[in-house]
């Protein structure tokens, strides 16, 4: 439905099946655009889809995920969250120059971001001598990273419940294969999306892309975490 009103060399993108893929960003769609694929929907599955909705979608998914609802007669997904980096570095415990999340975007059921290796990383120096390349478990590092976003800024594991920041830590990985050298002025787009969470344990799957390229990926990224004492968060009177 939507492959009608993209412009046929972004076609393909949409053959892949990706829902991280980005309506304006990545498939160009602007508003007019975007008015006529709601007219389209509206005219077939015979629903109304109000403006207020169509601000929070964002991608692919972010479609498929309202209009299953709007079918289902469900109530619409909480909208995309964005985060700039202010914000990201203001809730992470992990910071420069070791924090690997450019700009971010949390949904209910993934967090997805992007980080470009500049050349100007500490690491790089020496890995490789006059070859600089990122490690694999530097990449393993950044998806870990986004799954420590995910559960403070997204679906708390417990309704009213905060994660404390300070107890979250690596406990394990699974499944990790890598599929491309990434280098300098390499801009990686990483998705991390929870499959178990029961505290103290939370696991993800993870993935990273450079560009349409399949970069890394991991089946299972399992971290450990708390919830903050009742008493710290409670603001004085």
């Amino acid at each position: 439905m939507i492959e009608r009103f993209v412009e046929p060399d972004l076609r393909p993108k949409l053959k892949e099946a990706d829902d991280e893929l980005r309506l304006v960003e990545d498939l160009g769609i602007d508003s007019l655009t975007m008015m006529g694929i709601v007219i389209l929907v509206e005219d077939v599955l015979q629903m109304q889809i109000n403006n207020e909705d169509l601000r929070n979608l964002r991608t692919v998914g972010d479609i498929k995920i309202f209009i299953d609802c709007k079918v289902r007669g469900l109530p619409p997904p909480k909208p995309t969250k964005l985060l700039p980096i202010e914000q990201i570095v203001s809730v992470m415990p992990i910071q420069a120059p070791f924090l690997f999340l450019n700009e971010a975007t949390i949904t209910g059921n993934n967090a997805q971001g992007k980080y470009k290796i500049t050349g100007q990383e500490f690491f790089l120096q020496g890995h490789f001598k006059d070859n600089p390349v990122m490690s694999a478990s530097l990449m393993l590092e950044a998806l870990g990273q986004w799954a420590v976003l995910y559960l403070l800024e997204g679906a708390g594991p417990e309704e009213g419940k905060v994660v404390d920041q300070a107890k979250i830590f690596f406990t394990s990985c699974e499944g990790v294969r890598c599929h491309r050298i990434c280098r300098p002025g390499d801009l990686l787009s990483m998705t991390v999306k929870p499959k178990r969470t029961k505290m103290p344990l939370a696991t993800f799957e993870g993935s990273i892309r450079v560009g349409q390229e399949k970069a890394a990926m991991a089946e299972e990224i399992t971290l450990t975490f708390a919830f903050a004492d009742a008493k710290k968060l409670r603001i004085p009177s």
